[in-house]
């Protein structure tokens, strides 16, 4: 078997497993009432379920009251245009709209039904829907093939009294609107007296081609083609929406269509659009290149044809991606929260003018890092916002449901838009979208991760998905034998990827080198030439020593081993930052209300009132590795001074040290942690507080006893996801795995020792 089928084979198999196990699919109904005593299942069902039943009789209103509708969607396909796979049927399209489901949930906090619809039919799929969309407050369509879309939608819009939106027509076309907006306005160009060309024909073509008319665009100034050429009104086989836009000048051809054009706008097959072609196109030419997976024309290629292009795709490795999910999530959400009776021109045209206007905006520290950029600037590279800024939940919304009450379509109009803004900004935490920025900082600039445990199956799998997902380039620690059959077993094919015995033969010479750089380092510290060629061989000092001398960017390790003894090597060959006095630990959780920090859980036992403010100190700087401003609590069982115990007060006396010599430290306490986390119980209480008015995302405890404890709770009962221990103040990247950590958790460690790597290496330039 040839590596790339071997790869192939791989990948599709892991695919498989993802939607398999450990629980088939990808969403799941979860209780948001309590159900724990007789009385509560006694008012979920009979007999205290009658009562919102009656009133929902009374009115049908009601059910918004009583019930989740008003944060319910359907996500509704007949699998007659799935992705790129075409007409796959009704149930081989669940997993798609399963997969939208997710995207609604962890992007707008929408909860969502999949359906699928077993009919080609178009009267009994509408039919269908409209006999169960009471159950829901909009409806989402999905991968219906045109034309039979467009009647669908419209006859659905047109008989239900909720929001009804077919995604892949209007998605695309609101956020290349967006982008044509931002890409008029740099090429300075009107968009009255620009010239179009439309390579695709179908519903995403038409739908964007409709919203551009509707921005100012002429209809004689566009000329369609489809795979059997121009759309001319002498064609007799064009649909009606096709005849819309069917041009009466003489044109043969692509090529001859595209001279003198200012916008390419391509949701055809790759490569269509030749460089020649290009060429011929007017000054600082708009190319929107949106076939997946291959665009019209490549990027790189059209870059190099023209050097005044302003281009956009819909690939995620290349600037100004059109997504999708820049529009449907929150477009639903603000149609939702006024109870939209629709979702109509002006609602779209809100949602267009809200994403043009983002992009203009100044970028958060946090989508910088996200993207590995050091400024993202309004530009020919960014006339569209990224898809993980966080910024869209409270500017998208907001903008969609103004229109919707605006052009009479809401019924729950909103008054305190402030409220409102808070209300979504706190939706965002729902999800656990910080390792997903995390993951994707860390593939902008792989670095090389020596893993000192590879002979295990699970640090074996980790180091697998990190190469294969080009998160870092692994460098195996471990018995060469015992490594490459594991690697047959799980299939690691990477002929690339080192592997290193360090008590082999082989490795002898750099044992030596490493031994004698190891003694020099510790000659002072009791440590004998002897001494070092023996502790060489044990793989944490050799690991430790790859990353010191820059044989490898981080290092990974404690898989199996107890903390102490991993960390041991690290301290003795790698040391701390110049600067920093104590080594410390902090815990990413993702939790429900989003990100918090923990600190320090894994090293000081009981820190005094100035180390406690120097990792407090650590900490805001790691979280701001993460692009997340620190707002930090430093916790205690007592809250500001009411307790006189020692403990209590090396807190309160190392908040003092902080807001004395470092100011611009968003921190206060000693607080209680349920204080620090309720902004309401907190500003009612301690109207004083430096941190009234601010979410609290990084709690500090004053001994390792309650900072661990706290983190594995959490961890355990609530199912939040911990990534850490993060070490914090050392001279190189180095960081040690929880004993037994799983597979997931070892890659976002990788992905963490990336970030840290990128950032130690941006010091020293």
């Amino acid at each position: 078997m040839s590596e790339k089928k071997s790869s192939s084979e791989r990948k599709r198999r892991e695919a498989l497993v993802y939607h398999a196990k450990p629980n088939p699919g990808k969403i799941e109904v979860v209780p948001t009432k309590k159900h724990a005593s007789q009385r509560d299942l006694g008012l979920a069902y009979s007999p205290g379920v009658a009562e919102p039943c009656l009133e929902i009789e009374k009115d049908k209103q009601n059910a918004y009251k009583y019930t989740n509708k008003g944060n319910l969607v359907a996500v509704i396909s007949n699998g007659t245009a799935v992705l790129g796979l075409g007409d796959i049927g009704a149930e081989a399209s669940k997993p798609v709209m399963e997969g939208k489901a997710l995207l609604f949930k962890i992007f707008a906090d929408i909860d969502v039904f999949d359906i699928e619809v077993d009919t080609k039919n178009i009267d009994e799929f509408i039919a269908t829907v409209k006999n169960i969309a009471p159950t829901f407050g909009g409806i989402n369509l999905e991968d219906i093939k045109a034309p039979e879309a467009f009647e669908i939608e419209e006859r659905l819009k047109a008989e239900l009294p909720i929001p009804v939106m077919h995604d892949d027509q209007h998605g695309t076309a609101i956020i290349s609107a967006a982008a044509l907006l931002n890409a008029l306005e740099l090429a300075d160009k009107k968009i009255e007296e620009v010239q179009i060309v439309v390579s695709g024909a179908g519903s995403a073509a038409i739908a964007c081609t409709k919203l551009y008319v509707l921005l100012g665009v002429k209809k004689e100034n566009i000329v369609m083609f489809d795979s059997s050429g121009v759309v001319n009104k002498e064609r007799g086989d064009l649909s009606e929406k096709q005849t819309e836009f069917a041009t009466s000048r003489t044109i043969k051809d692509l090529s001859e269509a595209i001279e003198n054009a200012d916008v390419f706008l391509g949701l055809s097959v790759g490569g269509v659009l030749k460089p020649e072609m290009l060429s011929k196109m007017a000054d600082n030419p708009i190319v929107f290149a949106m076939a997946n997976p291959n665009p019209e024309i490549d990027y790189d290629l059209a870059v190099e044809t023209r050097k005044d292009v302003i281009m956009a795709t819909g690939r995620t490795d290349f600037p100004n991606q059109v997504n999708n999910v820049l529009g449907f999530p929150y477009i639903f959400r603000g149609a939702l929260d006024v109870r939209a009776t629709k979702i109509n021109e002006e609602m779209k045209m809100a949602a267009v003018k809200a994403l043009a206007g983002l992009a203009k905006k100044p970028v958060p520290e946090q989508v910088n890092i996200a993207y590995a950029e050091t400024r993202l600037n309004y530009g020919r590279d960014y006339i569209i916002p990224k898809p993980f800024d966080p910024r869209l939940i409270a500017e998208v919304p907001p903008a969609v449901a103004k229109a919707a009450m605006e052009s009479g379509v809401a019924q729950k109009p909103i008054e305190d838009w402030k409220a409102y803004e808070d209300e979504l900004l706190e939706r965002m935490g729902s999800e656990d979208k910080i390792t997903r920025l995390l993951l994707n900082r860390a593939k902008q600039n792989r670095k090389s991760i020596v893993y000192a445990e590879a002979d295990h199956l699970d640090v074996l799998k980790a180091a697998q998905q990190v190469y294969d997902e080009g998160i870092g380039i692994p460098i195996l620690l471990g018995r060469r034998d015992v490594i490459l059959e594991l690697m047959e077993e799980i299939e690691f094919e990477a002929e690339d990827v080192k592997i290193i015995d360090p008590k082999s033969d082989e490795e002898k010479p750099q044992r030596e080198r490493y031994a004698k750089s190891l003694w020099e380092k510790r000659s002072r510290k009791g440590v004998t030439h002897y001494d070092a060629k023996k502790m060489i061989r044990e793989r944490n000092y050799y690991a430790a020593m790859m990353v010191e001398n820059g044989d490898a960017d981080a290092m990974l390790s404690g898989y199996s081993r107890a903390y102490p003894a991993v960390l041991k090597p690290i301290l003795e060959v790698v040391g701390k930052e110049k600067g920093v006095s104590i080594v410390a630990a902090t815990n990413l959780m993702n939790t429900k209300r989003g990100p918090i920090f923990i600190s320090d859980t894994s090293i000081n036992i009981n820190p005094d009132a100035t180390q406690l403010a120097r990792i407090a100190q650590m900490t805001a700087k790691t979280v701001k590795m993460f692009g997340i401003e620190p707002i930090i609590a430093m916790t205690s069982y007592s809250n500001f001074g009411s307790s006189k115990n020692l403990h209590a007060k090396k807190v309160n006396e190392a908040v003092e040290f902080l807001h004395k010599n470092y100011p611009e430290v968003q921190v206060d306490g000693e607080l209680q942690v349920d204080f620090a986390l309720n902004r309401k119980m907190r500003t009612d209480k301690f109207p004083f507080s430096k941190l009234n008015g601010k979410k609290v995302n990084t709690l500090i405890y004053p001994n390792l006893d309650s900072a661990n404890g706290t983190y594995k709770l959490m961890k355990e009962l609530n199912s939040a996801g911990s990534i850490g221990p993060i070490l914090m103040g050392l001279n190189k990247p180095a960081h040690v795995f929880q004993l037994g950590a799983s597979v997931d958790e070892m890659v976002n460690m990788s992905a963490v020792a990336v970030v840290d790597a990128q950032q130690k290496g941006k010091k020293k330039q």
